[in-house]
């Protein structure tokens, strides 16, 4: 005889049919069946984050003389199976769920209680230990969900500015191989007076390392926990400790400094710390769209573009035409920023859409932040490996654009003033032919008025003052 493929449990609700082996139970159950919506599951920062809060709970709870030693124990062991990945497959309700999060903290709870419950020597289902009564004692969905977002972005944490760390270094060291390169700057996607391609990728360099430090900045607010707020805020069914002792244990279990919420209703009502920390993100992949934008122009063509700088070739560009390699490590950056961005107006709406004492739309802010790491520290790792690290400049094509640079006439501003500038940078384009080179021919036919004396400029001061271009890179005034 074949082994059952269900058991019947039972909610507040009536009968479910539970799968045999599932460590989750009826809520969960009644979950999967009334929300097959994307085919996703929770991220495993989810998963994580409300392990850890249950164990602690658990201890905390023991230790207040609240909950038996030995259903304490089992647990906090089956809470810490969780923690460490052993259950993922058990966590099965999709993202896009029941407000505030109930169905998720009640899949952690039944399996936390059906596994404590098999350490006790019990079956599936005889819960020994109670999922609501026992696991879930002195806490509520509203105080563990959004604790849960808090610690599972706050666990990513380093990982996230890690790989932010090796793309902000590995444009460091390209600024410093590429601080010989002159080449022409651009503004308004026009010609400008030079730059160095070096200062190019130290400015990229440094708006990197800006936006890790606003990412810092922001994480500063979710080290702030509400847990011990229970239901509203108002703590109820909680023991006057509780709280504190939380965010205690929860310090100690996670290595992270967190700190005493000064207001659980607040706590509980407002994801402000999340949209701030969601904030702080997007601001970092708008950076790396631009940076990302650049190197595509940058290493546009080669024969018909810019071609200024060379991209790794890390595979074939195209199904039809041979030999053909394009920028696909900057292209997948875009895609995933835009992405990023998009998570972040998820979240922007649902944090604005709590009302009075809850946020109801919290699964999906937890949702898009997670995912919002997740892609963010693949994209930018893939990236600086496979792109960054590889860059080469080209730098007989940026001499050679520099050369055909009218608005290096800027060079002569203080000999020869703007207005005979324009003039000289105007025929220049018409004729086809370096300002340098005219500027020369003007010289010597004495067709050039200094500026500040009544004298023709001579060829000696225009030569002068184009034989440095590096000069014009490094800003102040022409020296005497």
């Amino acid at each position: 005889m074949s082994p059952p493929e269900f058991r019947i449990e039972r909610d507040s609700l009536g009968e479910v049919h539970v799968p045999a082996n599932a460590l989750y139970g009826a809520q969960t159950q009644r979950a999967v069946e009334n929300f097959p919506i994307s085919g996703l599951r929770p991220w495993r920062a989810f998963i994580w984050s409300v392990g850890v809060i249950k164990r602690a709970a658990a201890e905390v709870n023991r230790d207040l003389g609240l909950l038996d030693p030995q259903r304490a124990q089992a647990i906090a062991q089956a809470a810490q199976e969780v923690v460490e990945g052993r259950w993922d497959d058990q966590f099965v309700v999709d993202p896009f769920q029941a407000g505030a999060g109930t169905s998720h903290h009640m899949n952690a709870n039944e399996v936390i209680a059906n596994r404590a419950t098999q350490l006790l020597g019990g079956a599936l289902g005889e819960y020994r230990v109670h999922p609501n009564d026992h696991v879930n004692m002195a806490q509520s969905t509203n105080d563990v969900i959004p604790t849960a977002i808090r610690l599972g972005c706050l666990w990513r944490l380093n990982e996230l500015l890690a790989a932010l760390d090796d793309l902000a270094t590995a444009l460091e060291e390209k600024a410093v191989e590429f601080d010989d390169v002159l080449k022409s700057g651009r503004t308004h996607l026009q010609d400008a007076v030079p730059i160095r391609l070096g200062q190019e990728f130290g400015a990229y360099a440094k708006a990197v390392r800006r936006d890790a430090e606003r990412i810092e900045r922001a994480a500063e607010g979710l080290r702030r926990l509400g847990i011990g707020g229970t239901a509203v805020g108002s703590g109820l069914n909680a023991h006057p400790e509780f709280h504190r002792r939380m965010v205690q244990r929860l310090s100690e279990l996670t290595g992270l400094h967190l700190y005493e919420s000064d207001n659980l209703f607040e706590s509980m009502q407002s994801l402000a710390d999340a949209v701030d920390f969601s904030a702080a993100l997007r601001t970092l992949a708008l950076t790396l769209i631009r940076i990302a934008n650049d190197l595509r122009l940058l290493a546009s063509g080669p024969a018909t573009g810019l071609d200024e700088i060379r991209l790794p070739a890390v595979q074939p560009g195209s199904s039809i035409m041979p030999g053909k390699v394009n920028p696909v490590m900057a292209e997948m950056l875009n895609q995933a920023m835009f992405h990023v961005v998009g998570c972040d107006t998820t979240v922007a709406l649902a944090a604005q859409a709590g009302q009075l004492e809850l946020n109801v739309m919290m699964p999906v802010i937890a949702h898009n932040l997670f995912e919002m790491m997740q892609v963010m520290i693949g994209a930018v790792s893939a990236f600086t490996e496979r792109a960054v690290r590889g860059v080469r400049a080209n730098r007989e094509k940026a001499a050679a654009w520099l050369e055909r640079n009218a608005i290096l006439i800027t060079v002569l501003n203080p000999l020869i003033g703007y207005e005979q500038g324009a003039a000289l940078v105007k025929e220049a384009r018409a004729r086809d032919i370096s300002v340098r080179a005219l500027a020369l021919e003007k010289a010597r036919a004495g067709a050039l008025r200094h500026l500040h004396e009544d004298r023709p400029v001579t060829e000696a001061e225009i030569s002068a003052a184009f034989a440095d271009l590096r000069r014009m890179t490094q800003g102040g005034l022409p020296p005497e």
